[in-house]
């Protein structure tokens, strides 16, 4: 299997944007004996909130980034159980709450989780995926009341 990893230059990011009450941080730490960025935080859906997230922009010139070669996206997780999103975002889309996305489960011990393309999910927006102008990756605890805890020690492409 060919793969590609990012270099990830995380930001971390919660509802509070829009008036939410989410609570969080992310750190670079070892965590279960692996370097990774950490998203810790307590999603709350008080004041039309709901969400906390870590995100990076892609390596990319004003034509955004051409993964159109690869089949899907591979991460290197570990977190508490919980259900996460991953989205992407292409140049094409204008308004924040637009996106591609599916859900995955971070297990509490290290895991490859392997996402094809083709899985992502079109929301709020009828543009198709275009493979060869993305621009930004998050991963998000988001939707419901809990605890996040997720650990990312990678992201990359795969194909194969």
């Amino acid at each position: 299997m060919t793969k590609f990893i990012f270099t990830a230059d995380w930001d971390y990011v919660a509802d509070g944007v829009m008036g939410g009450l989410s609570r969080g941080g992310m750190t670079r730490e070892v965590y279960k004996g692996r370097m990774a960025a950490v998203l810790r935080g307590d999603v709350s859906l008080e004041n039309n909130g709901g969400f906390v997230q870590i995100a990076f922009d892609l390596p990319a010139n004003h034509t955004g980034f051409d993964a159109s070669a690869w089949q899907g996206i591979k991460l290197e997780v570990c977190g508490n159980g919980a259900l996460y999103d991953i989205r992407l975002r292409s140049l094409e889309l204008t308004r924040p709450w637009q996106s591609y996305r599916a859900e995955f489960h971070a297990a509490s011990t290290w895991q490859s989780i392997h996402i094809p393309f083709a899985e992502l999910a079109p929301h709020r927006t009828e543009s198709p995926l275009d493979l060869t102008k993305l621009r930004r990756i998050g991963i998000l605890g988001i939707g419901r009341e809990f605890h996040a805890e997720i650990a990312v020690a990678s992201v990359g492409l795969y194909r194969g």
